[in-house]
């Protein structure tokens, strides 16, 4: 595309019949635009118009139980949603001084998780898993469980087929979960500019609730087809390539996404936002690039073995291969009783040392032992 001097990087563009496009190369000769709707209409000679605003979407209390595209669109069939605040979809993530400690547990419903594999109110804990081992089913679960405990849920599906969509949709109505909920949807049908925005979109809506206060829980369904979109964008728009042919920039691209979920000092309103990215493994390949990309940016893990889910055992959590979040466990030392074998099964034996030694010490979560204690305290 050629012309618009003065476009700005993530703008909003707009097409002849109202199709819309974001800005993400900007060379000296033309620009390159991620198209976020049907291009079957757009050929060569189309004409195209700023909107002179950054790639942004409605939020607030209107869209709780409603079924929206990452733009805000609803696709549920209630009409139009009624709200005049937006947010862009980008957006720095809290510092680490806006930040406060872990306490406080959220329950997920899942004995062997809330026992072993506690996730806490502003953490990030990485499903990973086959195909068809029940991680969508934990993370709705997980959903259902919060009915009552004063936690907004948004589901964001990337490039999920129509059908699975809808089942979710109607499991949360049948639990009465679509009350606390929203369902930010981008199929796979959809445009892969659609795709890419959609789990920024949806960290946009949780963000909102986040700094009102509010606890919120968001569930990404799932990254790994999100790095994929992010990957046909990037080839469309001749980006040089990195590992095993993915953009060099992939990392970047979700650990800036999953670092805007975090709990918030007392200061700034206490609320916290809680991300549950779900990523898929290939024949138990739990070191590929994407997930070991999640693994290193999230907290901890929860790993549903095949051969579990096989075998008849449900939810399919493998303890061996799951890890729980350091922070957590030192903050939950008083409500969960951790076996003794947890923490040598998942970390180095001088690092095991360290921790039952620090254990054995004093029970405060307020006074780190350690800059590195410290460190983690902060997140």
């Amino acid at each position: 595309m050629r012309g618009l001097p003065n476009v700005k990087s993530e703008e909003l563009v707009r097409f002849d019949g109202g199709i819309l496009g974001m800005t993400l190369n900007l060379d000296p000769g033309d620009i390159g635009v991620a198209l976020l709707d049907d291009a079957s209409d757009i050929e060569s000679g189309s004409e195209v118009r700023r909107t002179n605003r950054v790639l942004d979407t409605p939020v607030g209390e209107s869209l709780l139980g409603r079924v929206v595209d990452p733009l805000g669109r609803p696709l549920d069939a209630l009409g139009p949603i009624d709200t005049h605040l937006r947010a862009p979809v980008e957006c720095a993530a809290p510092s680490i001084m806006d930040r406060a400690p872990v306490t406080v547990p959220l329950a997920t419903g899942t004995k062997a998780i809330d026992a072993l594999i506690p996730v806490g109110r502003g953490q990030r804990e990485l499903i990973l898993g086959d195909r068809q081992t029940g991680k969508t089913a934990l993370a709705i679960d997980c959903i259902v469980n919060q009915k009552g405990k004063n936690v907004l849920c948004i589901y964001c599906a990337i490039g999920q087929r129509n059908s699975s969509v809808a089942k979710v949709i109607a499991d949360l109505g049948q639990a009465g979960a679509m009350e606390y909920s929203i369902v930010v949807a981008a199929g796979g049908e959809s445009a892969a500019g659609l795709r890419y925005v959609a789990p920024y979109a949806a960290m946009s809506m949780g963000e909102y609730f986040m700094r009102q206060g509010r606890d919120v829980l968001l569930v990404l369904d799932d990254l790994g087809v999100h790095a994929r979109s992010y990957r046909e964008l990037s080839l469309l728009l001749r980006r040089p390539p990195g590992r095993e042919s993915f953009p060099g920039d992939v990392f970047y691209i979700h650990s800036r996404l999953l670092e805007r979920s975090t709990h918030l000092r007392p200061e700034l309103g206490g609320g916290s936002l809680t991300a549950l990215p779900i990523v898929e493994t290939e024949e138990q390949n739990i070191s590929a690039y994407i997930p070991t990309n999640l693994i290193s940016i999230t907290d901890g893990q929860i790993y549903l073995s095949p051969d579990l889910f096989q075998k008849g055992i449900l939810p399919a959590v493998d303890v061996g291969k799951s890890v729980p979040a350091w922070a957590v466990k030192r903050s939950f030392r008083h409500t969960v009783r951790w076996p003794a074998t947890c923490a040598s099964s998942t970390r180095s034996s001088k690092s095991s040392k360290f921790f039952r030694a620090s254990d054995r010490g004093s029970t405060s979560t307020h006074a780190p032992r350690s800059p590195a204690d410290a460190l983690y305290a902060r997140h």
